[in-house]
């Protein structure tokens, strides 16, 4: 994908005011788990639910939101048994920041 491409996809991802929320929430990096579940050992982040819980908006669409955050590269994702876990991409985050300083 080219740089324009992958710029274009970032800005529609953070245009939306809810997934600008998500992405602060995560930097925020939540520090109590689930019940029961293990958080990945890759550092930190939070699963679906605490996000949910954190957002207030239903499963479906923070599943969507996620989607778009995910794709566009911002956030990545690990599946560990029925949870998946989310943490900020800081270097996609930064080379946003960097293309836009190049671009305005």
């Amino acid at each position: 994908m080219s740089s324009d491409a992958s710029l274009d996809r970032a800005l529609h991802a953070i245009a939306d005011p809810t997934r600008r929320r998500i992405l602060q929430v995560l930097r925020e990096r939540g520090t109590e788990a689930k019940a029961g579940a293990e958080k990945p050992a890759h550092g930190p982040c939070l699963c679906g639910g605490e996000i949910e819980e954190r957002i207030r908006l239903s499963q479906p669409t923070i599943s969507h939101h996620m989607a778009i955050l995910t794709k566009a590269g911002l956030v990545e994702a690990t599946k560990q048994g029925q949870w998946r876990w989310y943490r900020r991409n800081e270097k996609a985050i930064r080379d946003v920041v960097k293309s836009l300083r190049g671009k305005l």
